[in-house]
């Protein structure tokens, strides 16, 4: 504080806020500070903010030295403390005051005067950005836009891969926007069966990214539109990845037998699909028939996902499958078997998929990468040695805290749940304090 400053009036609206709180880990006794700290980076984090505060924070925040937290930290504390507006926890903004009261005058003149890029330095951002003149659709569609899309998907598809699906969300529906306007321009009838093509690829790219940040209705909808223009193309393998993409929705949303029929809908002509379409299709049907514990039928659909993979020309392939290798095949294979594992079948063939899948996923599949690490510990918890999976369990956390997914998030649940049954192993408590400070499970 610089000298000759009032000292700050404690904000008792926010520390009573918080005292009547209750700590989800210690049921009966009110957050701590620390606690509440946590909870904030969790929830931003879950929306894809990185965010690091603590104790030390929430006591400048309570103390009154901060008095206008940023606008990411107060809607998170007030969803935390079930507060319903800024001021109910004691936050007001003195600054805004000062503007409406001193120096309306002086920001009137400025205005007046149209001094340009003075005033529009005063203007918020969010002001600026609104009614921003968009980017026009042009009459006339041909090779340059439409590759122009395909590269979008393609750079969008690399960063979900990479990072997760709760970043850029937002800046693929504008681009996905602006690409659908085009469906109205004018185009021969093989430019405009291409245009359908990438637009398409793209929506599939922003329906998956919903999904992974579990905007579930937004990626239905993207999805059916996706599949709307693979169908309008009359192009198969768009079509192929579009329901491999719903059915592994389905499937994650508890929908197996829904997930189930897409899949066999995608292979109804397996004969106009590559190798490797035809692998991630079988891998597809393996998973749902996994979540319905169909055991044999699980496995069948894993040995025809292995015989159709090992004759794979990569060459072949449309540019979206480039990401199904031998690590994606062994990864999506062994999260099929960890159901059955966990249900009580032989667990060597799922240790040792997930395990290579680990091991062999690169940095642009980084996401890919975590989430096998995570099922890995999870099965080592589940059925062999705890100390070896908080090892495990260790290197996954390391790289879940440079993702933004929140299946990543539910897997790291997954895993606490089945740590809880070693509580005298201290390996694992102190795996277990980790996980809960980076994403708080959702029950005990």
């Amino acid at each position: 504080m610089e000298k000759g400053s009032p000292m700050p009036t404690a904000n008792d609206e926010l520390r009573r806020a918080r005292e009547r709180t209750e700590a989800p880990s210690h049921p009966g006794e009110c957050l701590s500070r620390q606690e509440l700290a946590e909870l904030v980076n969790t929830r931003l984090w879950n929306h894809g903010v990185t965010a690091e505060i603590d104790a030390n924070y929430i006591g400048k925040l309570e103390r009154g030295v901060i008095r206008w937290p940023s606008a990411v930290y107060r809607e998170a504390l007030r969803s935390i403390l079930g507060a319903p507006t800024d001021s109910t926890l004691g936050f007001s903004n003195r600054r805004r005051s000062v503007v409406k009261l001193a120096d309306v005058d002086r920001k009137q003149f400025l205005r007046s005067a149209a001094f340009g890029a003075g005033a529009l330095a005063l203007a918020p951002v969010a002001a600026l950005l609104e009614g921003g003149e968009p980017t026009p659709i042009p009459t006339q569609v041909g090779r340059l836009e439409i590759e122009q899309i395909h590269t979008a998907a393609k750079v969008f598809a690399g960063w979900d891969h990479t990072y997760g699906g709760g970043l850029a969300r937002e800046a693929v529906l504008a681009q996905l926007r602006w690409s659908a306007g085009l469906l109205e321009a004018t185009c021969s009838g093989r430019v405009r069966d291409q245009l359908h093509s990438a637009v398409g690829y793209l929506a599939h790219t922003y329906g998956f990214m919903a999904f992974d940040a579990y905007a579930h209705d937004d990626a239905r909808r993207t999805f059916r539109f996706a599949l709307a223009c693979a169908e309008e193309a009359n192009d198969w393998h768009l079509r192929a990845k579009v329901l491999s993409s719903m059915a592994r929705h389905a499937v994650w949303i508890g929908h197996p037998d829904e997930g189930l029929t897409l899949a066999e809908c995608a292979l109804v002509r397996a004969d106009r699909l590559t190798a490797t379409e035809s692998a991630m299709l079988h891998t597809a049907r393996a998973r749902a028939l996994a979540k319905m514990s169909r055991v044999q039928d699980t496995l069948n659909a894993v040995g025809q996902a292995d015989a159709t993979f090992a004759q794979r020309q990569p060459a072949d392939d449309p540019p979206w499958m480039s990401y199904y290798d031998h690590a994606q095949h062994l990864g999506d294979t062994g999260h099929a078997l960890f159901d059955l594992a966990v249900q009580g079948s032989p667990v060597v063939e799922a240790t040792t998929r997930l395990a290579t899948a680990a091991a062999e996923h690169t940095d642009a599949a980084a996401r890919s990468r975590v989430i096998s690490q995570i099922k890995l510990a999870s099965l080592t918890m589940a059925c062999g040695d705890p100390a070896e999976a908080t090892v495990m369990g260790r290197d996954a956390l390391d790289g879940a805290a440079a993702i933004r997914s929140r299946r990543a998030g539910d897997d790291l649940r997954e895993l606490w749940r089945y740590s809880a049954r070693h509580p005298t192993v201290p390996e694992v408590t102190g795996l277990r304090q980790r996980i809960t400070t980076l994403i708080l499970p959702a029950s005990t």
